[in-house]
């Protein structure tokens, strides 16, 4: 038995985009991990978050901010190359994936460098609750310069993001899983998370790559930094 289901516009677009990124950039993949230790003390200590601020302090807020830091730290990986010019961005639009109904979408949290955390976690819940209900704009989509996907929130331990084109850099977010580490010459448990940069190497280097992997770490693992990042 078979049966044929028509693709959606949306859908159809998504693949397009997916075929393009592909065929157009020379991608490639690198692997850092993180100790999110940090940050899971954090969010257990400001309980009154939400009481405050009507939003849940999650993740992403902290990544979008890691993130912001290492591309003013490495700006090659905040741009786009158009034809034989490499276009540096001078602004912080961050692009977080969205799973919807008919696949993945790209809302754009704008301004994220002079955003708080609660405004960019309130951007994040909108975002998210528009692309649910089918209500995001074509704005909404348009001009992001780095995008931020969470595999983790369906238990993904490990992936390699594909670039979110004309973008050069893409960051995969992956499941907490506590795993033993060695700290201080004793073995302890901690909760890790594995980070995914995808890249066109045809713009950034391997240690541009691993440099900016590097710098988000530091971040993530120094939570009370991000806020001296802006």
């Amino acid at each position: 038995m078979e049966e044929r289901v028509r693709f959606s516009k949306r859908r159809q677009t998504i693949a397009k985009r997916l075929v393009e990124a592909q065929q157009t950039a020379a991608m490639l993949t690198t692997v850092n991990e993180v100790d999110m230790t940090s940050i899971m003390d954090l969010r257990r200590r400001k309980n009154e978050f939400l009481e405050r601020h009507g939003v849940r302090l999650g993740f992403m807020s902290f990544f979008v901010k890691a993130v912001v830091g290492a591309l003013k730290a490495l700006p090659q990986v905040n741009s786009e190359l158009q034809g034989d010019e490499l276009v540096l961005k001078k602004y912080y639009d961050i692009g977080v994936a969205v799973s919807t109904g008919e696949g993945l979408v790209v809302p754009v949290v704008r301004e994220a460098d002079k955003k708080s955390f609660a405004e960019v976690e309130a951007d994040v819940a909108e975002l998210a609750r528009r692309g649910r209900d089918g209500k995001l704009k074509l704005q909404d989509l348009q001009g992001g310069t780095f995008t931020i996907t969470n595999g983790g929130v369906f238990g993904n331990l490990m992936s390699t993001p594909i670039l979110n084109t004309p973008q050069v850099g893409i960051l995969g977010m992956h499941r907490v899983q506590e795993r033993p580490m060695v700290v201080e010459g004793e073995i302890v448990a901690r909760p890790m998370m594995y980070l995914a940069l995808s890249y066109d190497h045809r713009v950034i280097d391997g240690a541009e790559a691993v440099s900016f992997l590097a710098r988000v770490r530091v971040l993530i693992q120094d939570p009370e930094s991000l806020l001296l990042e802006g």
